[in-house]
């Protein structure tokens, strides 16, 4: 009795165990592939619950997400001037056949990702070669990545793999071109900051010599008005003179003598040698003092 019930549950055991070896899931994320004797028997990618012979089929799952291919370090590239640049770009890609996809990389991921980095970096190599910098920096950067994405999708397509999208995150120049466009863009920066310099200090001497010259033609000016007034002055001094001579002769040539007299001796140390009988002494003597001619 003991024996038969052993015996009951080793078939029960070995019933659940084939049956477990039977039954497989394919979640939404994957892709399955059935080989029977070592040859695909179905493809699945449809997510549910799912039976299998045992011993005799096996599965292999694949990725069903988009996946990303990054290089790890930037690629140098020749644009069409013959410069060098650094090019950071990265692929996104998923496995739309998964037969296919086993039939041409024999399901190895890696080796999916070297056929794609070489379509991509053979395809940028060529879009970079026929651009210039400027076209691959700003100009035409999102119709190299949008050509460069439908090129590569043909290619990909023979080992069942579509690419999303290609993205060129960044080009720099090496290191060394840098460094020398650094240097030619400090030389023109102080280039132009001599030639504004150059051109201010010529402003500024344009300027102090028209101010000079409306100085000199100010000072010319009141000079010449200066001497007009004076000119007046003196005329209508002389006009007051000959008025004053005209009614009075003797007593302007007495005034005359007075300003002699007094221009002579403005210093103690003046001297003067003359005849006593000089015109000079004329109003000194007291026979032609004024008040003799004038009758006092």
């Amino acid at each position: 009795m003991k024996l038969g019930v052993n015996f009951v549950a080793a078939i029960v055991i070995a019933l659940l165990a084939v049956l477990g070896s039977s039954i497989f899931t394919v979640d939404q994320r994957q892709h399955a592939i059935v080989f029977q004797l070592g040859e695909v028997r179905d493809v699945i990618s449809k997510p549910g619950l799912y039976f299998k012979w045992p011993m005799i089929q096996n599965v292999r799952y694949f990725d069903k997400r988009i996946l990303t291919l990054d290089t790890s370090e930037p690629e140098r590239y020749i644009t069409s001037e013959k410069k060098n640049v650094l090019v950071d770009s990265f692929v996104k890609w998923r496995i739309v056949d998964p037969r296919l996809y086993y039939v041409s990389v024999a399901g190895d991921e890696e080796r999916a990702k070297t056929r794609l980095f070489q379509t991509v970096n053979a395809g940028l190599r060529e879009e970079f070669g026929k651009r210039t910098v400027h076209d691959v920096v700003s100009g035409e950067r999102n119709k190299i990545m949008e050509e460069m994405r439908e090129k590569a999708d043909l290619d990909a397509r023979k080992i069942g793999v579509q690419i999303i999208d290609v993205r060129v995150k960044r080009v720099d120049l090496p290191t060394e071109v840098s460094e020398s466009v650094y240097r030619r863009m400090e030389a023109e920066r102080k280039r132009v900051a001599n030639e504004l310099r150059s051109e201010g200090a010529a402003e500024a001497e344009k300027i102090r010599a028209g101010a000079d010259k409306q100085r000199e033609v100010i000072i010319a000016e009141a000079y010449r008005d200066a001497q007009r007034t004076k000119g007046e002055g003196d005329a209508k001094a002389a006009a007051t003179y000959a008025q004053a001579f005209n009614q009075n002769p003797e007593f302007f040539a007495f005034y005359r003598s007075l300003e002699a007299y007094r221009n002579s001796f403005q210093s103690k140390n003046d001297i003067l040698v003359l005849e006593p009988n000089s015109d000079f002494f004329k109003y000194m003597n007291s026979d032609g003092g004024v008040g003799d001619r004038t009758g006092r």
